[in-house]
């Protein structure tokens, strides 16, 4: 490998951005000046967020084709347009997975192994944080990137990369970095069985404060009311029903609703409060059609998403859009917002137990990678006199048929 190039931070953004065109847009790539222009200040994907003008990128551009790093070249085809080339991942030979951390390092800073497993999927599939893991140790080992200390509340160390200083202080001090990939730690399974163990602790205790809410929140039950006339008398399904009330509301509203929670406690409550209905213990992610119809009227997930890594939430989602019928919604509810919180003990009860909170953006968008149509969301503010502190998120969509 050729000596480690040292980058200021213009250098390292318009590599990270040549880089991750390279592999997203490959056919408008090499870049044009305003494309490279866009790519290093877009305001999504990249920490900090710049505001280079033109001459800046530029100038940045020609001092890296000086040191060998970039290579400037004319159109193909249509009109005569230098267009830009990286060349950082011949002169460091990048595997492919490689590529993808350095590109994401480049433009986005330190990162923990989970984070980096996330926000590096489109261009490269790590198999899980293991795999993220391994790449980074090699890496190390070639001198690329290092593991940082590990921070007070952080669960991962974070890794860097040794291409040049980083303009990192201020942002981290200002608003640290959340690793959504945290509660998968000690992997899926582990994360699962303590929210199964979590919700069968505080079932009966969660079912006392809970199950008449509904009367007391009246955007949620302009909502359900819409999903229940969608049904039209339909199939629905509440994943994650807790200890029912959802669900009930759905069937006196005249819906075939069914409930399933991976907790047997809380199936038990909703069994118990309300014997007509039908609950079942079950994994949302294993959701199957109905036995009555080719598909779901409605399915909803109210606030079942909520102990899910950012990485899981694609296979998820589309776990629930599948069983769908031609037509049928897609119902959301989850606590808005960029952050992690941790709880010992839950309604005077000991858990273990990780909520993470979701950006709205993120979530319509992946609503819409399953190919779902006319979106809708909807952010509700906290109702502090009900003890709330996040802002609340609600998503439908349909299914085309």
């Amino acid at each position: 490998m050729a000596e480690l190039p040292v980058l200021d931070t213009e250098e390292q953004r318009v590599l990270g951005s040549l880089l991750e065109k390279q592999v997203t847009v490959p056919a408008s790539y090499p870049l044009s000046l305003n494309a490279l222009h866009t790519a290093c200040n877009q305001s999504s994907s990249r920490d900090p967020v710049t505001s280079y003008d033109e001459q800046t990128v530029e100038q940045t551009a020609r001092r890296l084709k000086d040191r060998g790093l970039v290579r400037i070249v004319w159109a193909a085809t249509g009109r005569r347009t230098l267009k830009y080339h990286q060349t950082l991942d011949e002169q460091l030979q990048l595997a492919e997975d490689e590529h993808a951390l350095v590109t994401v390092l480049l433009l986005r800073g330190p990162q923990a192994p989970g984070e980096l497993r996330s926000r590096t999927e489109r261009l490269h599939g790590f198999s899980d944080r293991g795999a993220v893991e391994e790449t980074l140790r090699r890496m190390a080992e070639r001198g690329l990137v290092v593991e940082l200390p590990r921070r007070g509340g952080d669960r991962d160390s974070r890794w860097r990369h040794l291409l040049g200083d980083q303009p990192e202080a201020a942002a981290v001090v200002a608003a640290p970095a959340v690793d959504r990939e945290s509660v998968l730690a000690e992997g899926g399974a582990a994360r699962d069985a303590r929210v199964r163990t979590s919700y069968d602790a505080v079932a009966a205790a969660y079912a006392d404060e809970l199950v008449n809410e509904v009367s007391g929140l009246p955007f949620e039950r302009w909502l359900l009311d819409r999903v229940a006339a969608h049904a039209d008398g339909g199939p629905v399904v509440e994943v994650g029903c807790g200890p029912g009330h959802i669900t009930a509301y759905l069937a006196d509203a005249g819906t075939d609703a069914m409930g399933i929670d991976l907790s047997r406690e809380m199936v038990e409550q909703a069994r118990r409060r309300f014997p007509e209905g039908t609950y079942e213990v079950g994994d949302l992610r294993q959701l199957m059609r109905p036995t009555t119809a080719t598909g779901w009227s409605s399915v909803l997930a109210w606030y079942s998403l909520i102990h899910l890594a950012a990485s899981e939430l694609p296979d998820a989602v589309g776990a629930l859009v599948r069983p769908l019928a031609p037509g049928g919604w897609l119902v959301l509810a989850l606590h808005a917002g960029s952050a992690v919180r941790h709880h010992d003990e839950w309604f005077d009860v000991p858990v273990d137990l990780d909520f993470v909170y979701h950006e709205p953006t993120d979530l319509v968008a992946l609503v819409e990678a399953a190919g779902l149509v006319d979106v809708e969301w909807y952010l509700r503010g906290p109702l502090t006199h009900r003890g709330e502190t996040s802002q609340r998120l609600y998503v439908v969509a349909r299914k085309p048929g």
